[in-house]
């Protein structure tokens, strides 16, 4: 990567940076700022890096960031989609397909997220790829940021690995094999019919998989839009929660929120969760 754009990359980001104001992105405005946007170390905060590294990228002598830096910095800093393929390609990176791990977020999507707080909450794409998380989302479900490859993929890692289901109690998992199978085969056909990252998943799936096999031929389709489920908590137990989905316009990205159920004493066990934190959580799983 040319020093010309080290130099260009870094005049880019404290350009974005200067222009968001810190409740934009969930954070105290404070008494004594002497910057219009957000500091240095609250970015790096938001992207996940340290203060030193974010420091020397907009210095133009960091070294050259991963795609998964660049994809934490454009949700970080809002970015457009056309802001975030310009960031990939100062850079020096291949621009990400739509649909992956590294998906450009709507920052409508990440405003509502950053609003809440008191509920576990995440942005997930058509094929189960966790985008992003909030904290109670980490607590309750496990980090699913460092997945890559196919094994991003939920719906990928329901039927190939058994500590995906951990977290579901066993009765369960016959309703909700069935269930994925059926919201992937319908967005799969809101898909383009070419659409290679769709295909290559289900061809993946098919090959793997003797269960999914047989739910395919099924031919049930069915977007998950609202469930009731059971989450066996590795420290607080049984929690019974609603999850409610907002979709995108184009429907490749949702919006995922969970709420205790009526009638449950679930509301308490969610409270727990910002204290429990992400304290012996096992497999990340949805």
């Amino acid at each position: 990567m040319g020093s010309a754009k080290y130099t260009e990359l870094g005049a880019f980001l404290r350009s974005r940076r200067a222009r968001i104001r810190p409740a934009d992105v969930g954070l105290p405005t404070g008494p004594r700022r002497r910057v219009p946007g957000l500091r240095r170390d609250e970015v790096a905060q938001l992207a996940g890096a340290s203060v030193d590294y974010y420091n020397e990228l907009e210095r133009g002598a960091g070294s050259q960031p991963s795609e998964q830096m660049i994809a934490a910095l454009a949700r970080a800093l809002r970015l457009t989609a056309d802001e975030r393929d310009y960031l990939y390609r100062l850079a020096d990176r291949p621009v990400p397909a739509q649909g992956g791990a590294a998906s450009h977020v709507h920052p409508g999507m990440l405003d509502l997220l950053d609003r809440m707080k008191s509920t576990p909450a995440q942005v997930i794409t058509d094929l189960h790829i966790t985008l992003v998380q909030n904290p109670l989302a980490v607590a309750l479900l496990g980090d699913q940021s460092g997945f890559r490859g196919p094994r991003a993929s939920f719906v990928y890692r329901w039927f190939t690995d058994p500590d995906a289901r951990k977290l579901y109690p066993e009765a369960d998992h016959e309703g909700h094999s069935r269930a994925f199978v059926a919201d992937l085969r319908a967005a799969a056909a809101r898909r383009d019919a070419k659409d290679a990252e769709a295909g290559s998943l289900i061809a993946a799936l098919l090959d793997l998989s003797s269960e999914f096999t047989a739910l395919w031929a099924d031919h049930d389709v069915a977007f998950r839009r609202d469930d009731r489920k059971r989450i066996d908590h590795p420290v607080l137990g049984l929690i019974e929660v609603n999850c409610l989905n907002l979709f995108s316009e184009d429907g490749r990205q949702r919006l995922l929120w969970f709420t205790p159920a009526v009638g449950t004493d679930s509301a308490d066990l969610l409270d727990l969760l910002a204290v429990v934190g992400t304290q012996d959580l096992v497999e990340p799983t949805r």
